[in-house]
């Protein structure tokens, strides 16, 4: 029988350096892509876009289990997906969302949880239960953080003698929430995505708990990323809210990455919820076209891509109460006031959604 890595489930190989799998040593637990990655934080293969979604959920599908549902919370909306429900028809999901600890303390899990209902509702996304974690990496067992108790309890009430699959978007958190159940540091985890490969298989005694490969979205900014800037983009502390109050036309840039244009507006507050490694620049709408003529990819960094004329525009108009405009992969603003358009312009391929404030 052919021995597969602890930490992503693929078959370990002898022979091939450049294929997934490979590892110099025939005792070898982990191949030697995670080895690098557990050790010195280093890809040396990159699998972001390496894995068929469609597959994997083919496979969760044919299993008799209950779903975890692992959502990153600071990156909910890329981490939906969109008819879920006709892939898992008939399973128990329940919605674990990770990465709590990343967004602002006054936001109570109470308006939390409303906002995840009500979204996963205008969404199509049924879901049977949410339990919000938070601080999985550093604090899991912490004897004030009651998250994995509530994971279990949810398993317990949900299983019904089903086995349990843990699936998600990739770097949702899923690797790191089975380590913390399990008690073991054995699955690997990185920021980088697509780093579990194969379904990992863990006996729990009655039942068996599956770990999935992570499944990708082509329109997030973290895909379309080398691994490389990947430290960059993500949040690894806590959201700091910068809040800018606009009194005329604006722009505010995300590095070189995102421009947004708020335009008819004499009151209007735009609260930027984005990596504090990400620099925001905010100016006169009149000369927003120079500043990033002129400045792109040196002040106005980093980049995603090598020729700023290939970014597309996004419009709203108004933004009515409380407006979030998301950036798939790399964070929020939340605008309100009395603004009449609104122009976001992304490197080409990055997802945008206008949604209801979540904060």
């Amino acid at each position: 029988m052919s021995k597969r890595c602890k930490g992503c489930g693929v078959t370990l190989q002898y022979t091939d350096k450049g294929k997934i799998g490979y590892t110099p040593k025939e005792d070898a637990d982990y191949c030697q892509r995670c080895f690098r990655i557990r050790h010195y934080d280093d890809v040396t293969i990159s699998m972001k876009t390496g894995i068929d979604p469609n597959l994997v959920l083919r496979q969760i599908a044919e299993l008799d289990a209950m779903v975890l549902w692992v959502v990153d919370l600071f990156d909910f909306e890329a981490n939906m997906i969109h008819g879920l429900h006709r892939h898992l028809s008939g399973k128990p999901l329940i919605m674990v969302g990770t990465k709590r600890d990343l967004l602002p303390d006054t936001l109570s899990n109470e308006k939390l949880s409303r906002f995840i209902f009500e979204r996963c509702h205008e969404l199509g996304i049924p879901i049977d239960g949410l339990v919000i974690c938070g601080d999985l990496v550093n604090n899991a067992h912490n004897e004030h953080n009651g998250s994995l108790d509530e994971v279990r309890k949810a398993i317990s009430l949900y299983r019904d003698q089903r086995d349990v699959v843990v699936m998600g978007m990739a770097n949702a958190g899923k690797s790191t929430l089975l380590n913390a159940l399990l008690e073991r540091d054995e699955l690997t985890t990185s920021r980088y995505p697509g780093t579990t490969l194969e379904s990992v298989k863990t006996d729990m005694g009655d039942y068996t708990l599956y770990d999935t490969p992570g499944l990708t979205r082509d329109d997030s900014c973290l895909t379309l990323a080398d691994d490389s800037g990947l430290k960059q983009l993500i949040p690894m502390q806590r959201l700091k809210a910068r809040n800018y109050q606009l009194y005329e036309d604006q722009s505010l840039a995300v590095g070189g990455l995102v421009r947004l244009d708020l335009i008819g507006g004499k009151k209007v507050s735009c609260v930027n919820y984005f990596a504090a490694t990400l620099n925001l620049h905010r100016g006169k709408l009149e000369k927003a076209d120079a500043l990033w003529d002129n400045h792109w990819g040196e002040l106005l960094s980093p980049t995603l891509t090598k020729n700023k004329q290939t970014m597309r525009k996004y419009t709203h108009l108004g933004c009515g109460d409380k407006l979030d405009v998301v950036i798939h992969g790399l964070g929020w603003f939340c605008i309100s006031g009395d603004v009449k358009v609104i122009h976001v312009y992304v490197p080409q391929g990055v997802g945008v959604t206008f949604r209801k404030a979540m904060i």
